[in-house]
């Protein structure tokens, strides 16, 4: 195993406060190593106790609820806030290495749990908010968690999503949730069963005097469930450095989940080095991203707070009530740096309502986008808009698997940003030509990388691992190019090698959709694509070539849906399907899903259509302006 990048990682060991400090950086072994071996410490002394003493009165978090509610919660409130869910959770039965499940948008008591459970020891893990019904089953049945912590309801766009009701349909296919844990957010009625508890309820012992959460409006719920132990606070869990910490989800391989355990120190670490290093010199952060994107809990929370900086959450949508919302919260907050993905900013640049401000009332000093491709004429506009400074916005890459994000093109301080020398391979395994496309692998371990894979599916998943001269293959197409703004190279990524997209908080495998489909005796060819949808922000359209004396119709249609709803669950299920008359070879890869996409994104209703190549063709000429490298003219 090659070694990490040693003197910067036990630079970035150094800013943490250890219980225990580690015998050595990292012990190569196994296939990810061990990080910090002999060290213990806790997520909270390092993200709010330490501050205490000099920066207690300091800002933590500025929140704003999508109505127009706000909170500034300040070191101090924070800490005491987390130290009462530490205990409420633990009046429960709650214990080290016990698991939490999260099923919460962008609140402040979203925050104090996560922290409550790291204080104690125990995993937590967060289920989006707007996942269906079934989608929130198949994960609480594959968490196992012994407490699930909701709330009434959730603002989105306007519209309020029925959270405890769907949790309450869930939990009926699902065994071994002893308590859920209700957030008063909405002001909703609820049902309400044996194990329910509100949250404001379970800290009143805790308080030393009444707070805002203890104007509640409903009736109080049956008599019975009120009484917990009161549970005297304790400080904060010397934990093992690779105590796991959070849980979250990878694609699903044929249906059987997949989910990778974080350790506490291996977050901690990257979440500390990425945020200083890479992406913020300091002052307000703001992570514009849903709660269970991992880049929310990593670099959203523990980074800014391990460093004592004022984070930025906020609740809703940034269309609501305004398009002018982001605006608004940048400069009500002075935010400095601000982390998003490039498809919000593409949005901000297409809404004419939503102009920035002038450049003298500008308070951001960098942007930053990761999760998808960073178009350069994007990029530009942002320079020009937001910052006035092209090296001021960054371009970031990262996986689950790593623990976020990994690198930053543009980083604040690149030499102690520490170093995973990246490097491009082609397909058959050398090292590709700048300007030629192929996988990145990453020759030297990084700190974030997961512990452990858990569930069927995780055989699977070791395939990143799988290549004996190189420690990581990312499964992500990448091209070198020469940065002519800053010495060195510049990394341009494509796309993934197997396309992976998130559908309503869940990853879903392109490849593995299309596998699916081909695997049925009355198909000859099979792509998918993505199409937008204002519900789930993308769903899934499947062209297929039916095999020869085949009847396309909707019949066939509804069984391929079938098909792969029974195979790999209800969120890879496509929202249609067209019939292609063929696919040929005359157009790329690439160039033939972006004209799919453009076909589906056209076509409004799930009945299917019949589509022709030359139609594809045509789409594809449409969508780049010309042909494609290797196509033809039809």
């Amino acid at each position: 195993m090659a070694e990490p990048d040693l003197p910067r990682w036990a630079a970035v060991a150094d800013q943490l406060t250890w219980s225990r400090h580690p015998d050595v950086i990292f012990q190569p072994h196994g296939r990810y190593g061990s990080w910090f071996p002999g060290g213990t410490l806790n997520v909270v002394t390092n993200c709010v106790d330490r501050h205490l003493p000099a920066n207690a009165d300091q800002p933590a978090i500025h929140w704003e609820g999508e109505p127009g509610d706000r909170r500034t919660i300040t070191y101090h409130d924070l800490a005491r806030e987390v130290e009462m869910m530490a205990a409420a959770l633990r009046g429960l039965g709650v214990g080290t290495g016990d698991r939490v499940a999260l099923h919460l948008g962008w609140l402040p008591e979203a925050v104090v749990a996560m922290l409550a459970c790291a204080r104690i020891g125990a995993v937590f893990a967060v289920l989006p908010v707007p996942l269906p019904v079934e989608a929130l089953a198949e994960r609480l049945d594959d968490l196992a968690p012994r407490v699930l912590i909701t709330q009434d309801g959730a603002w989105r766009h306007g519209t309020i999503i029925p959270t405890k009701a769907r949790v309450d349909d869930a939990l009926t296919a699902v065994a071994g949730v002893e308590h859920t844990i209700v957030i008063r957010r909405t002001g909703q009625d609820v049902a309400w069963y044996e194990g329910d508890r509100w949250l404001h309820h379970l800290l009143d012992p805790f308080r030393d005097t009444a707070g805002p959460a203890d104007q509640a409006t409903q009736a109080e719920p049956p008599s019975g469930i009120r009484g917990i132990a009161h549970v005297a606070a304790a400080p904060p869990a010397a934990l093992p450095a690779e105590h796991p910490l959070l849980i979250t989800w990878l694609a699903n391989r044929r249906g059987r989940p997949v989910t990778a355990v974080h350790g506490t120190a291996n977050l901690l670490a990257a979440a500390v080095a990425v945020h200083r290093y890479g992406l913020s010199p300091g002052g307000v952060f703001w992570c514009a991203g849903d709660l269970a994107w991992i880049a929310a809990p990593v670099h959203g929370v523990l980074g800014p707070l391990a460093w004592g900086d004022t984070t930025v959450m906020f609740e809703g949508t940034l269309d609501v009530p305004t398009r002018r919302r982001l605006w608004d919260i940048i400069d009500r907050y002075r935010v400095t740096t601000l982390l998003t993905v490039p498809s919000v900013l593409a949005r901000l640049r297409d809404w004419p309502d939503a102009a920035p401000p002038e450049p003298d009332k500008r308070t951001l000093r960098r942007v930053i986008a990761m999760a998808e491709p960073f178009q350069p004429a994007l990029r530009t506009w942002i320079a020009d808009q937001f910052t006035g400074d092209p090296d001021a916005v960054a371009d970031a890459w990262g996986q689950i698997e790593l623990g976020g994000i990994v690198t930053v093109d543009h980083p604040v301080d690149a030499g102690r940003m520490p170093d995973t020398s990246p490097e491009i391979i082609d397909a058959i395994g050398r090292s590709a030509r700048p300007g030629t496309p192929g996988e990145l692998v990453l020759r030297r371990p990084w700190a974030g990388t997961l512990r452990a894979l858990r569930g069927a599916g995780a055989g699977d998943a070791y395939e990143h691992w799988g290549h004996p001269d190189q420690q990581y293959a990312t499964g992500d197409r990448v091209v070198r190019h020469r940065d002519p703004v800053n010495p060195g190279d510049r990394l341009d990524f494509l796309g993934r090698i197997d396309p992976v997209v998130s559908i309503s908080g869940q990853l879903v495998s392109l490849a593995e959709v299309r596998d699916v489909l081909l695997d049925h005796p009355f198909l000859a060819a099979a792509e998918v694509v993505t199409r937008p949808d204002t519900k789930l922000g993308r769903r899934l359209v499947a062209y297929v070539v039916p095999a020869t004396d085949t009847i396309p119709g909707a019949a066939l249609a509804h069984e391929l849906v079938e098909v792969v709803q029974e195979t790999l669950g209800g969120l890879a299920r496509p929202s249609a399907i067209h019939f292609l008359d063929r696919i040929g070879d005359d157009l790329a890869p690439d160039a033939r899903r972006r004209a799919l996409e453009v076909i589906a994104a056209s076509i409004t209703t799930p009945t299917p259509a019949h589509i022709t190549w030359a139609r594809v063709h045509a789409a594809a000429k449409i969508k780049s302006g010309h042909l494609n490298d290797g196509s033809s003219a039809s």
